[in-house]
C-alpha cells in the first residue's frame, strides 16, 4: 500500500475538504489557463496582423508566436519566486497572488491599442503584459498540486493531482470556446478591429470567480504540520539544487514531450490547418475543441490509473504513443478528410492526457515534502523553456525550410525519447514513499540524537 508517514502528519481532511481542495485546484488553474490559452490561440489567429504587421503572413505568425515564447521564459521567474514562497509561507497564499497576477495582466491585454494606433508601443506592451502572464502560470503550477494531492488520500495522490491538471483543457476548452462564438457571431472585420478583445476582458469575471473559492480554502494540512514541527525550508531553492539534483533533472526532462505534444495539438494545429491545408478557423477550432473536452475526462482517469498500476510504466508507454501518433496524424490530415483531421487531434490530446494525467503525482513525488512548492515549479518551469516554449517556433521555422511535415514528427518523436529518459531516471511512486517515510523517521529521531 502507498503510503506516505510525512503526509499523515497532523488531522487527515474529511472528504467534503478534498472535494473543496479538488475543485478549488481545478477551478483556479483553469481560469489562470484561459487567460494563457486564450492570448496563444489568439497569437495564432489575430496577433501576427494586428501588433506584428507584416507582407508575409508567416512572419507576422512567427512573430506572435515570439511573444507566445515569451510567456514560456518567463515562467521560471514565477517558479524562483513563487515556488520558495510557498514552501515558507504556505500554498494558499501563493495561489490567491498568482491568481491575480496572470488576470490583471490578460484583462490589460484587452485594452492594448493596435500597432497601427500607437506603433511599436503596443509591441513593447503586449510582450510585458505576457511576461507577467508566464511569472503567474510559473507560480501555479506547482501549488495548485499541492493544494490538491495535500488535502486528498497519498493512496489516491495520481487522482487528487490530476485536478491541476485538468486547468490547462478546460481554459484552453473555454478560451477556444469563446472565440470561436465571437468568430461566427461577429464578421471578420469585427472580430479582428474589436471582437478578440472580449475574450481577453472576461477574464476579470472569471478571476473574480477564482478568488472567491481560494480564500474560502484553508491551508493543506501538510504545510500545518511543518510550521507545527519548524520543519519549514529556510533556503529552498539552494537546497533542491544542492540536495536533491537529480529529483530536479528527473522532473525536467519527463515534462518535455507533454509540453510539446500540448503545442502541437492546440496551437500549432490552428495554423497548419488554415494556412496550409485551407481549412476555415471555425473548423480547426472545433477539432482542438473536441479533443480539449474529452481531456477533462480523460486526464482525472488516467491519474486514478496511475494509482492502480506503475505510475511511470503507465507515463512511459505514453510518451511511446507520442513519439509515433505525428508520423500518422500528418499523413491523415493531408487526405482532405475534415473527420480524419478531427479524429487526428482528439488521439493526439488523448495520448497527451495519459502522460500528463499521471504528471504531476509523478513530479511531486521526485521531491521530499519540504520541497515539494519549489522543485514542482522549478522543473515546471525549467522544461517549459526546453518544451512548449520553442515549440511553436520551431514548428513553423521547420515547416518553413523544409515545407515538410516530417521534420515536425521527427521533432517530436526526440522530445518522446527525451521523457522516457527522465522517466527512467526518476523514482517511482513506491520507492518515493519508502524515501519519504525514511526521512520522515529520521528527523523524528534527531532531537533525541542530540540530546545523547
Amino acid at each position: 500500500m502507498r503510503h506516505s508517514q510525512q503526509d499523515d502528519i497532523g488531522a487527515r481532511p474529511d472528504r467534503s475538504g478534498m472535494r473543496r481542495a479538488f475543485f478549488a485546484s481545478l477551478t483556479g488553474t483553469a481560469l489562470e489557463w484561459y487567460d494563457f490559452a486564450v492570448y496563444s490561440a489568439a497569437a495564432a489567429l489575430v496577433f501576427g496582423d494586428l501588433f506584428f504587421p507584416s507582407q508575409d503572413p508567416l512572419t507576422g505568425t512567427l512573430l506572435a508566436f515570439s511573444t507566445y515564447a515569451v510567456g514560456y521564459v518567463s515562467r521560471p521567474l514565477g517558479g524562483f519566486v513563487f515556488g520558495r514562497l510557498g514552501d515558507v509561507m504556505g500554498r494558499k497564499k501563493v495561489l490567491i497572488a498568482t491568481l491575480v497576477l496572470i488576470g490583471a495582466a490578460t484583462f490589460l491585454i484587452g485594452l492594448l491599442p493596435a500597432y497601427g494606433t500607437v506603433g511599436i508601443a503596443s509591441s513593447i506592451a503586449l510582450v510585458v503584459l505576457r511576461f507577467a502572464q508566464g511569472v503567474g502560470v510559473g507560480g501555479e503550477w506547482g501549488g495548485a498540486v499541492l493544494l490538491s494531492s495535500e488535502f486528498g488520500d497519498p493512496r489516491r495522490r495520481g487522482f487528487y493531482a490530476s485536478a491541476a491538471q485538468v486547468g490547462p483543457p478546460a481554459g484552453n476548452l473555454l478560451a477556444n470556446g469563446v472565440l470561436a462564438a465571437l468568430g461566427v457571431l461577429l464578421t471578420e472585420d469585427e472580430f479582428l478591429s474589436w471582437g478578440w478583445r472580449v475574450a481577453f476582458l472576461l477574464s476579470g469575471v472569471l478571476v473574480g470567480f477564482g478568488l472567491w473559492i481560494r480564500v474560502k480554502l484553508e491551508e493543506t494540512p501538510v504545510f500545518k504540520a511543518m510550521e507545527a514541527e519548524q520543519s519549514r525550508p529556510q533556503a529552498p531553492i539552494r537546497e533542491v539544487f544542492t540536495t536533491q539534483p537529480r529529483a530536479l533533472i528527473a522532473a525536467i526532462l519527463c515534462r518535455v514531450a507533454p509540453d510539446v505534444l500540448y503545442a502541437m495539438f492546440t496551437v500549432f494545429v490552428l495554423t497548419y490547418a488554415t494556412d496550409k491545408l485551407g481549412m476555415s478557423r471555425g473548423s480547426a477550432l472545433t477539432a482542438v475543441l473536441v479533443g480539449s473536452t474529452l481531456q477533462i475526462f480523460l486526464i482525472p482517469l488516467a491519474g486514478a490509473v496511475s494509482d492502480r498500476i506503475n505510475r511511470r510504466l503507465l507515463y512511459g508507454g505514453s510518451a511511446l504513443a507520442a513519439g509515433v501518433w505525428p508520423f500518422m496524424f500528418f499523413l491523415m490530415i493531408d487526405g482532405g478528410s475534415w473527420l480524419l483531421r478531427v479524429f487526428g487531434v482528439i488521439v493526439g490530446l488523448a495520448i497527451h492526457s495519459f502522460m500528463y494525467g499521471p504528471q504531476a503525482a509523478f513530479v511531486a513525488e521526485q521531491f521530499s515534502p519540504q520541497l515539494r512548492y519549489t522543485g514542482s515549479s522549478l522543473a515546471y518551469t525549467l522544461a517549459g523553456l526546453l518544451g512548449g516554449a520553442i515549440a511553436p517556433l520551431l514548428f513553423t521555422a521547420l515547416l518553413s525550410s523544409y515545407d515538410s511535415w516530417v521534420p515536425l514528427a521527427l521533432y517530436i518523436a526526440v522530445t518522446a525519447a527525451v521523457t522516457i529518459g527522465g522517466l527512467c531516471l526518476g523514482r517511482d511512486s513506491a520507492q518515493a514513499e519508502k524515501e519519504d517515510a525514511l526521512l520522515a523517521a529520521t528527523r523524528q529521531n534527531e532531537p533525541a540524537a542530540h540530546a545523547l
